[in-house]
């Protein structure tokens, strides 16, 4: 590993033992029909989340003044959020500095994204870099057709290129199960219900809703946290969903527990300053940049990463009895 922080990146993957060609094997092996489906209790978790959210939503708007104060707020929230929806991949990669994937480095991480991506019958997307030395990755876009990726070069230093197109492989996941989508969702009824709790004083002096200045106090205290809360559990649902079919893409497991373990340990000592101005984008990052917590707490966007390894690993073993991965 590089001592010097700027020291040159070097990506070769015309070596034996090419991830692509592991992703290639499985792809003529007919995998991806067997995940097409996606792991039902995944997307049921996830479904029974954003229905909480929904009620919570409509309840509150009932609270504070009937559905006419509801409608007008979600109507605000769909508008905004249908705009940062649209713009999503432009925004976050300028909020991080992001630039094309070029030179060297950049072609071998073009074309390994883009290797796999074709293996997992999904549209190739864009593929940045970011000049930040703690190792970690996102993918953004609005659909599957108008997604990008982006790894920074603390990644692509750190890691083995097994562990690289693991997490590049995570990160391609996310595009294919939609999950800039649903987090898009989510963040509208959020919003929503932050501005309906900012609204709650307004409406606290309604006979009708019965509440009182101390619950009208409570409601904006706990609303936005409680939406909050939901948020970031479907957030960490999604990751774990995403581990599980980035682990299909990249054609072993071992490799995104691995490099899971690298980079949990490295983003713990180096700050990502991009991530630091802008927290809202943490939750889309493969590893929280602002620093992991130590369990799956209610406040963090992210799982434990030993929790996701130890599934990992779990998977792989059940793998290792049923046949080998290429």
């Amino acid at each position: 590993m590089p001592e010097h922080p700027h020291a040159p990146i070097t990506l070769d993957f015309n070596e034996p033992s090419l991830p692509r060609e592991a992703c290639k094997r499985r792809a003529n092996r007919h995998i991806w029909r067997r995940n097409k489906r996606g792991n039902p209790m995944g997307y049921l978790r996830t479904g029974i989340l954003m229905a909480a959210m929904t009620a919570l939503f409509l309840g509150i708007g009932a609270l504070l003044g009937g559905m006419g104060g509801a409608l007008f707020a979600l109507i605000v929230a769909l508008a905004t959020n249908a705009f940062s929806w649209w713009n999503s991949d432009r925004m976050v990669l300028r909020m991080h500095n992001a630039r094309p994937a070029s030179g060297p480095e950049g072609a071998a991480l073009t074309q390994m994204v883009h290797d796999m991506a074709d293996a997992a019958g999904m549209p190739r997307p864009a593929v940045y870099i970011l000049d930040n030395d703690q190792p970690n990755a996102f993918a953004t876009g609005r659909n599957p057709a108008n997604a990008a990726v982006a790894a920074t070069t603390g990644l692509l230093r750190h890691l083995s290129r097994e562990e690289i197109a693991a997490v590049m492989a995570h990160e391609l996941a996310h595009i294919r199960n939609h999950d800039t989508t649903i987090m898009t969702v989510t963040a509208t009824f959020a919003g929503a219900i932050s501005m309906l709790a900012n609204f709650a004083m307004f409406f606290g002096g309604n006979r009708n809703n019965g509440m009182g200045l101390i619950g009208t106090l409570a409601l904006m205290i706990l609303a936005p946290l409680a939406a909050g809360l939901v948020q970031m559990a479907i957030s960490r649902s999604r990751e774990y969903e995403a581990d599980r079919i980035g682990a299909e893409i990249c054609g072993n497991p071992l490799w995104l527990a691995s490099a899971l373990e690298k980079i949990s340990g490295l983003a713990a000592r180096i700050d990502n300053d991009a991530a630091e101005r802008n927290p809202a984008t943490a939750h889309m990052f493969i590893i929280n940049p602002l620093h992991a917590h130590a369990h799956d707490k209610l406040f963090s966007t992210h799982p434990n990463p030993a929790n996701r390894i130890r599934a990992l690993r779990e998977m792989a073993g059940e793998r290792a009895q049923r046949g080998p991965w290429a």
